[in-house]
């Protein structure tokens, strides 16, 4: 009973296995080649507490296969070269091998790499599990090999399931503490969880430890333990990168409401408030604009409160730019100008400069013709003169 309660818990068969249901529900894919034992290699991928590990557990408890489970953070060549050797003996006693790498992602690109004539000769099958886009963070090559599958925060009806079977199981869970808490709290701290079973587990483990002689886990209790609900905003990660998405597309569709609750999420998980405002300060003029120039100038002045107060004062001024930036006006004209204008000079190389709009500071230069016949607007009808270079004459890129 010295290990947490949540690793205690750990099923090992997919009948306690709760959540997750399109990946392992009845007659899915995965399933069924868990109860044939014929798992292919994977990539298990979701957020931390998703079931990603007690998968691979339910795994090894019904595979005839020698499962072999690494860590990524801990291993590197050396401990592979281990597993590779202990697969190779296996396969002379015609055993087959699961290795399930936890954090896959952690390995650089040399050691995903070692991986790859193992799984394609059919030494080993790979498990891999990770919270980062398997896209961005294991090499191609690898994931191609891999069955890639997505796992998601689970529902809070399933974190209850968990709690409840932790609470009454005498075995592996708190039975034998005969804990009080009502239906109500057991919500809650589903609710709290955020998804992750583990945190809800570690979260009740805590509580029942602090209940004292009463064995009664109330709303204080609880929040006396949890200070703050688990945000998950990983600012190196892809839900760095979603919730940005989000709160771009908020603005731009004009739902100041929605764009004030993703920049909450973003400020309240830690992101720097100065990342924020300059991509705010971006936005004012990508999608705002000439409609309302006005925008640009509020961005600057936010972008240099946020220098001069930083959290969490500033976070009012964001708020504030955030709602004025949704329910503003939206021209994107001068990007769509710029773009155009960009292919333009890719496309054409370094044009030369029309001779009549040339300065000519020297009287050699001006015996060259530079800035002969040019009309000078304010005195005279330039309405005839060509201002581009005559390869791309009369260009409209507004």
């Amino acid at each position: 009973m010295n290990s947490p309660l949540a690793d205690r818990m750990r099923p090992q068969t997919l009948e306690d296995f709760f959540g997750q249901q399109e990946l392992v529900g009845e007659n899915s894919f995965l399933r069924q080649a868990i109860l044939a034992d014929q798992v292919p290699s994977m990539i298990l991928w979701g957020p931390p507490g998703s079931g990603k590990t007690t998968l691979a557990s339910v795994i090894a408890g019904s595979t005839n296969a020698d499962f072999i489970k690494i860590s990524a953070v801990t291993s590197g060549i050396k401990e592979l070269r281990k597993t590779i050797a202990q697969a190779q003996e296996n396969q002379w006693q015609k055993k087959p091998t699961i290795l399930f790498v936890d954090e896959i992602h952690r390995w650089n690109k040399a050691q995903q790499d070692a991986l790859l004539p193992h799984i394609e000769n059919g030494l080993l099958t790979l498990i891999g599990a990770t919270t980062e886009n398997p896209s961005f963070e294991v090499i191609s090559a690898l994931v191609s090999r891999c069955r890639v599958f997505v796992l998601h925060k689970l529902e809070v009806e399933n974190l209850e399931k968990i709690l409840e079977k932790a609470l009454h199981d005498k075995e592996k869970g708190l039975g034998l503490l005969e804990i009080k808490i009502s239906p109500e709290m057991i919500n809650e701290l589903a609710l709290l969880a955020n998804g992750d079973a583990r945190m809800a587990l570690n979260t009740l483990e805590v509580a029942s430890n602090s209940a004292g002689a009463s064995k009664t886990i109330d709303r204080e209790l609880v929040r006396q333990i949890i200070q703050k609900s688990h945000l998950y905003y990983d600012k190196n990660g892809e839900e760095h990168y979603n919730i940005i998405s989000a709160l771009h597309k908020s603005m731009r569709g004009g739902d100041a409401d929605a764009a004030v609750y993703w920049l909450a999420r973003m400020i309240e998980g830690g992101e720097e408030p100065t990342y924020i405002a300059r991509r705010l300060l971006r936005f004012a003029s990508e999608d705002v604009g000439l409609a309302d120039n006005f925008a640009l100038v509020l961005a600057n002045n936010v972008f240099d409160a946020c220098h001069k107060l930083g959290f969490p004062e500033c976070c009012m001024h964001l708020s504030q730019l955030v709602i004025y930036l949704a329910k503003a006006p939206k021209s994107v004209s001068s990007y769509f100008a710029y773009n155009k204008a960009k292919k333009d000079v890719e496309d054409f190389g370094n044009l030369p400069v029309p001779m009549h709009i040339r300065n000519a500071p020297t009287k050699l230069m001006e015996k060259l013709g530079y800035g002969k016949g040019y009309k000078y607007t304010p005195v005279e009808d330039s309405s005839t003169q060509e201002y581009f270079p005559k390869e791309i004459k009369n260009r409209k890129y507004l």
